[in-house]
Parts: structure tokens; sequence; C-alpha cells
């Protein structure tokens, strides 16, 4: 991670030139980010040096040559640092969890307001959660229930892994399901904010969850939440 006198850097894959702009002119609004890198496919994406560099990836789903979620896998294979932030639309929700399991970071709906987006960024680079609580909410309920019927081989699974949680730990991941940080589920369950990073890395290794999103998604998949 950058000093903290260092700008973000930011890096942009979408086939779109006219949002590649839109959001370059975004992000540079910020003094404490910077477009770095950009990408018209996942096969650009991958194989420049410009976006394996940067510290925040904004990836499209769906584009030519390489979609979204190879890019990201590959992307990761290379630099497993990056965090990347898939943006969907919700004609795309399956590509988007896909994207997830994947490894990437977290997911915006593409019409999602700019002070969010760029709240994002600054989220996902600092490790924190990076979806707003209604937009989790609205999203993965839509995302989930048709990968339920389609994971029942998996179900048994996902059950031991839920009951190897301790009951602090569960109120944790429901509080990370409700999208709050690591301070506003201390304060929410009168700990401190330290002992609350420990209750989340616990949770992260029983799930078996490479970030607090895919253990988010967990929680929903399970129908804890």
């Amino acid at each position: 991670m950058q000093c903290a006198h260092q700008p973000i850097n930011v890096a942009i894959v979408d086939d779109q030139a006219l949002i590649r702009s839109g959001l370059s002119m975004l992000i540079t609004s910020r003094e404490n980010l910077r477009v770095t890198g950009e990408a018209a496919n996942g096969q650009d994406a991958v194989t420049s040096a410009h976006v394996l560099a940067a510290d925040v990836v904004l990836m499209d789903v769906r584009m030519p040559v390489l979609d979204g979620i190879a890019a990201t896998r590959g992307l990761l294979e290379r630099n497993d640092a990056l965090k990347i932030i898939v943006l969907t639309t919700f004609d795309l929700d399956e590509y988007a969890l896909d994207a997830i399991d994947a490894g990437a970071s977290g997911f915006l709906l593409k019409d999602a307001p700019p002070e969010q987006l760029l709240a994002a960024i600054e989220s996902v680079y600092h490790g924190d959660a990076v979806i707003a609580p209604s937009t989790t909410k609205r999203l993965l309920e839509h995302l989930v229930k048709p990968k339920r019927a389609t994971s029942s081989s998996n179900h048994d699974d996902e059950l031991a892994a839920l009951e190897s949680l301790t009951a602090r730990e569960r109120e944790v991941l429901e509080a990370m399901a409700d999208g709050l940080s690591n301070a506003e589920i201390a304060d929410k369950l009168f700990v401190s904010a330290t002992t609350v990073k420990t209750h989340v890395g616990r949770v992260l290794t029983k799930l078996g969850a490479r970030d607090r999103v895919q253990a988010v998604v967990f929680a929903y998949r399970t129908g804890i939440v």
C-alpha cells in the first residue's frame, strides 16, 4: 500500500470509450486518485503493465476478446494484490457473481452515484466494504436466488462452515452482510475495532473467503440474511 500522501492508482477496463472517458474525468476530479491505465477489453487489460501496476481496477463484465470474469482471474494470477471492482447492470448479474468468485473485491451498478463509486475505490483500496447496504441487499438477493438451485452439491460444505462460526462470529458476518464497516460493527457490538478485525479474519478463514465481499455472498447463499 502506498504512503498516505501518494494518490491511489486506478485502471479502467471497459470496451466503450465514452464510459472510459467519463470514469477517467470523474476519478481525476479527486486529488487523491489518478488514472494510470486503460484497456478496451479483458485481453488488453491482462497484458497491460499499466493495469497490472494499478492499486484498484474498475472492470466491465461483458467485453469482446476476453470478458471481465476471465480478465479478473488473469490479473489476479499476475498480481494478487490488485483490488478489482466489477461494474455491472442488472441484466448481467450472473456474470458479476462469477467475477466475485474469480476474486474480484466487489461490484457496483453502472448507474451508481458518482460519490458512491469514488468512495468504493477508496474503501476497497483500504480493504473495507465496497458496496452500500441498499445495493448489497437488492443486488445480492437478485444474484443468489438462481444460484441456490445450482449449488446443492456444495450446500453441506457451506452449512458445515456456517456451523463452525461462534455466535459472535456469526453476528459479525451478519453485520458485514448489512454493509457495516469494522468501526460501525464495533459500535453495534460494543467492542473495539481491533476485536472486530480479529473476528472478521476468523470468519474469512472459516468460510474460506478471499475477502469480506465473498463472505457476504456466502451469507446470502446460505440464507442467514
